[in-house]
């Protein structure tokens, strides 16, 4: 694809969006589908958000349906969105992988062209319009809901984003989900979820979350210790964006498990 021409006063400065809109680069997936079966779409699941003492954690598991069908084990969910935050997706997966990506170009892009980066309540606004743009594509039955999180460098503290499929943009106290699975693992976070969570507290928090929610939920898959697949997590802090390794998440698995009643 090649960069569009246009004028100097037409120029959109650092709206990439604006700025790939004109070469129609954002209309690729518009259409409709005719000819195609919703039982072919690939959909991701559930995801997770919460408020930690040092910033957010983002949690998510790994499978991908189509219909009644698993089509991928070890789908990823939870991506960075840049150094300070990160987006977690629910929903048909190809629209949602290219939401992603627009995305963390759209980001970059502004840092690149203002010089510094947006803030944290101008991301959420943006993810916002761009899932609003998508709404053509929800109606047919392309839905995609994703959760946005970050840590506000200016108020120094991780805040949380959901959204519905027509854009609107919610800001959450200390936890949300979405997905399938979302109301079961909402409901575990809920009742675990307190002020000043270690990150370690958060983890796990999360595990069980996930762990309820595909016992639950067909369609969210649980932690598969014969095939090494575990949740995407991620904390995101001052210090920026860390995703957590398997290795820690295996261990804190077989720790709860051995915790846990018989």
């Amino acid at each position: 694809m090649s960069l569009p021409i246009f004028r100097a006063q037409d120029d959109p400065g650092p709206n990439f969006t604006a700025l790939v809109s004109k070469d129609n680069f954002l209309g690729q997936f518009q259409g409709n589908l005719a000819g195609f079966s919703k039982d072919e779409i690939r959909h991701a699941t559930t995801v997770l958000a919460m408020r930690t003492k040092n910033g957010v954690l983002m949690a998510g598991d790994r499978r991908a349906t189509e219909a009644n069908r698993i089509a991928h084990r070890a789908m990823e969910k939870v991506y960075q969105a840049d150094r300070h935050s990160a987006i977690a997706i629910a929903g048909a997966a190809g629209p949602a992988m290219e939401m992603v990506r627009i995305y963390q170009i759209q980001l970059d892009h502004f840092e690149k062209v203002e010089g510094v980066a947006l803030s944290l309540e101008g991301k959420a606004n943006q993810l916002g319009q761009m899932v609003a743009g998508h709404l053509a594509l929800a109606m047919q039955g392309l839905a995609v809901v994703p959760l946005f999180a970050g840590y506000d460098l200016k108020r120094e503290v991780g805040r949380i984003f959901s959204y519905d499929v027509t854009g609107g943009r919610y800001e959450e106290a200390d936890f949300a989900a979405t997905g399938s699975g979302g109301r079961d693992a909402r409901s575990v976070v809920k009742m675990g979820f307190k002020e000043g969570l270690e990150d370690s507290e958060a983890i796990k928090l999360a595990l069980s979350a996930l762990k309820e929610a595909a016992d639950e939920d067909s369609a969210t898959g649980g932690i598969d210790l014969g095939r090494k697949i575990y949740p995407i997590v991620a904390v995101v802090t001052s210090d920026g964006y860390q995703r957590i390794e398997d290795d820690v998440l295996a261990e804190m698995t077989l720790e709860m498990d051995s915790e846990a009643p018989r």
